[in-house]
């Protein structure tokens, strides 16, 4: 028989016989497709069941179905040939209580937030601008790759330490732990990132564990717990001191200051080069008046008003000084002309004398002054003579009396 035969052949045996089943389980890997379709695993303790639910049915379905929750699925198994898998087709899907592991996980919630491992107060603040970066996952996972690149593109300054270890299986938890005391041990980081990429509610589960928590919650170096993706969560998300829904985003929250400060400084310098040059610009605008092509013309026309005055004042004071001068020589001339109309010498010019007594020297003005026989001097306009008198005749008489 050909591999298409025995399929085949399985294909219908197996449709035939279960036709319509109902299954109890655990839903396990749950993810809705961009078609609308709806794949999960129903498990239990000892197998796994593939489903898929198409969209054409979601409209019966009454909740959201999420990783780790008890179904009944109703439908038929059907054979796939192509890959040689069979499925469950769900028709119908119901919840059926909650399954064991929420539920463990759940009480044991309750149980570490009871003794305060949870409590805000414990919880430190994330550096603003750490040093040194650990993280706490697999080496060769994707999630450590993506947390490089973005510290790498964020915030090249930043120190990076791997603290390797696996991130699902039994022996998962136990070295999580150890590398969380490890990096107190020894003061390895600033800050830790726990965590790993998206995976199934199995999958995390070491991230959950006791003493994962407790190592989270008694680190004295402050904890990112980043665990799967946005809707996926665990126990170490309650316990760290920061909770980021994907390791790509506890990158960025580490490498947010970095980043916030660089496009402020890079904000700050665009804002005082604008400044600059926009005083710079202002003081060439001041400047150019007083460039020497213009410099000349302002002081043309600073100075021309000014000469202009100055011509002016100096027309005004010379008129004034002239009609000063005018005036004076005039009053010169009426003051030259009452002077030397009283100027003895002026009298003498017209032709009259002064008459002295000759031996005293006095002037003779009365006739009564005179003696006959008096020796007298007589000064003319020029020169000077003497004379005797005579005959001396009072005001009124006349010579022949």
């Amino acid at each position: 028989m050909s591999v298409s035969q025995i399929t085949e052949l399985i294909k219908t045996c197996l449709e035939t016989s279960f036709s319509e089943v109902t299954v109890e389980g655990e839903i396990s890997n749950y993810r809705p497709s961009s078609t609308g379709h709806l794949y999960f695993t129903l498990k239990d303790a000892n197998a796994a069941l593939q489903a898929v639910m198409f969209k054409n049915r979601l409209k019966y379905l009454g909740f959201t179905p999420r990783d780790g929750q008890r179904v009944k699925a109703r439908g038929s198994i059907s054979v796939y040939p192509q890959r040689g898998t069979y499925q469950l087709v769900c028709e119908f899907l119901e919840e059926a209580g909650t399954g064991d592991i929420l539920a463990m996980l759940e009480e044991r919630k309750r149980r570490l937030a009871a003794e305060g491992l949870f409590d805000t107060e414990r919880k430190r603040p994330i550096p603003r601008f750490p040093e040194t970066v650990g993280i706490v996952s697999s080496p060769t996972g994707a999630a450590v790759q993506d947390i490089l690149n973005i510290l790498r593109r964020r915030a090249a300054g930043i120190r990076v330490i791997v603290l390797p270890c696996p991130v699902q299986g039994a022996e998962a938890a136990p070295l999580i732990a150890r590398r969380i005391e490890q990096a107190n041990q020894w003061q390895l980081a600033d800050v830790l990132i726990v965590g790993r990429g998206g995976g199934s509610l199995e999958d995390l589960l070491p991230f959950s564990e006791e003493m994962v928590v407790r190592a989270i919650a008694n680190s004295a170096i402050p904890v990112i717990s980043a665990v799967g993706h946005e809707i996926d969560w665990a126990l170490s998300d309650f316990a760290a001191d920061l909770r980021a829904p994907t390791p790509s985003a506890a990158a960025e929250l580490v490498s947010a200051n970095w980043q916030e400060t660089l496009e402020t400084v890079r904000s700050y310098q665009k804002l005082l080069s604008e400044s600059i040059r926009s005083r710079l610009d202002r003081a060439h605008l001041l400047l150019k008046p007083f460039a020497p092509e213009h410099l000349e013309l302002r002081f043309r026309a600073i100075l021309q008003p000014r000469l202009v005055r100055f011509d002016d004042a100096k027309e005004t004071l010379l008129l004034a000084m002239k009609d000063r001068l005018a005036e004076t020589k005039r009053r010169l001339e009426l003051a030259t002309n009452t002077l030397e109309g009283a100027s003895p010498l002026a009298i003498l010019e017209r032709g009259y004398a002064v008459v002295l007594d000759e031996q005293s020297g006095k002037i003779i003005r009365r006739a009564s002054d005179l003696e006959p026989g008096q020796l007298l001097q007589i000064r003319p306009m020029e020169g000077r003579f003497t004379a005797r008198t005579e005959t001396i005749l009072e005001q009124g008489e006349s010579h022949g009396n």
